[in-house]
C-alpha cells in the first residue's frame, strides 16, 4: 500500500499556489508542447496549436467548472450560487471541460479554415500527456478518494482505512495512453485514430472505474461519469470505424 501524504499549496512570501492548479497548468503546457511536435511532423502549422490551446485553457476550466456544478454538486450550488465563481476552492469536471473544449475548439477551427479534421487528431495526441500530469495534482492532494480495498496501490488514508485513490490511477492512465500514442505516432497511424483511441480508451477507463469513486453523486446507480463515459466509448469506436473506412494512406511523418 501508498502511505498518505497531501500536498496541498506552496506558499512563497505573501503567495498561496495551490498544488492542484500548478499540475493542471504544466499538463495544459505539456499537452501543448506534445501537440505542436506531431503538428510540425505532420506539416501543419504548430502556431495554430499552440493559438488552440489557450482557447481551450478558458473553454476547460469554464466547462470544468459547469460540468462540475450541473452533474456533481448542483443542490450545494444552487443553495450557495455565489460559491460556482469560488473555482480556487476545487471542483472541475473532466467531461465538463471535454465538451466545452470541443465545441470551443471546432469553432475555433472553422475560423482558422484549416482541416479540421486533421488539427483535431493532433490536438487529442497531446491529451494523454496532460492528463498524467493535470492528475498527478489530484493525486497530491487526494481529492478523489475511493472505496476501501486490499489493493497493493491503495493508499492509506487517515482513520488507517486503505482506500483506492482514483487521481493515482487517472495518472497511471495518462501514462499508459501516452505510450500508446507515442508507438501509434511512430507507427506513423491514420488521422484519426488518435481521436478514436482517445474516445474509446478513455470512455472505457472512466465507465469501468467511477463506481468505486466516494463521493461522486449517483443516478440511477452510475455516476455522471459512468453515463458520460460510456457516451464516449461508443463515439470511440464510430470514429475508429470512420478512420478505417476512410481512403487514406498513413500520415506521412
Amino acid at each position: 500500500m501508498i502511505p498518505y501524504f497531501a500536498w496541498t499549496s506552496i506558499v512563497i512570501g505573501p503567495l498561496t499556489l495551490q498544488v492542484w492548479g500548478i499540475f493542471v497548468g504544466l499538463g495544459f503546457f505539456l499537452a501543448a508542447v506534445m501537440a505542436g511536435k506531431l503538428a510540425k511532423r505532420r506539416g501543419l502549422d504548430a502556431s495554430i496549436i499552440y493559438d488552440l490551446t489557450v482557447w481551450m485553457v478558458l473553454a476547460g476550466l469554464i466547462g470544468g467548472r459547469l460540468g462540475h456544478v450541473l452533474f456533481y454538486a448542483f443542490p450545494e450550488y444552487l443553495a450557495n450560487p455565489l460559491e460556482i465563481f469560488a473555482i480556487w476552492h476545487g471542483g472541475l469536471s473532466m467531461f465538463g471541460g471535454l465538451i466545452a473544449c470541443v465545441i470551443v475548439g471546432l469553432w475555433f477551427l472553422r475560423k482558422k479554415k484549416v482541416d479540421v479534421w486533421q488539427y483535431v487528431d493532433v490536438a487529442v495526441y497531446g491529451l494523454p500527456f496532460g492528463i498524467m500530469i493535470g492528475r498527478l495534482g489530484c493525486f497530491l492532494i487526494h481529492d478523489h478518494p475511493g472505496t476501501a480495498t486490499h489493493f497493493f496501490l491503495g493508499v492509506q488514508y487517515p482513520g488507517n482505512v486503505v482506500r483506492h485513490d482514483y487521481g493515482l490511477y487517472e495518472m497511471l492512465n495518462g501514462a499508459g495512453m501516452a505510450v500508446a500514442f507515442l508507438w501509434l505516432a511512430h507507427k506513423k497511424a491514420k488521422t484519426g485514430t488518435f481521436v478514436g483511441v482517445f474516445s474509446l480508451w478513455y470512455g472505457l477507463f472512466r465507465l469501468l472505474t467511477d463506481g468505486g469513486r466516494l463521493v461522486d453523486a449517483r443516478y440511477l446507480g452510475l455516476t455522471p461519469g459512468q453515463y458520460l463515459g460510456a457516451i464516449l466509448a461508443i463515439i470511440g469506436l464510430w470514429l475508429l470505424w470512420i478512420t478505417k473506412m476512410r481512403k487514406q494512406e498513413k500520415v506521412l511523418t
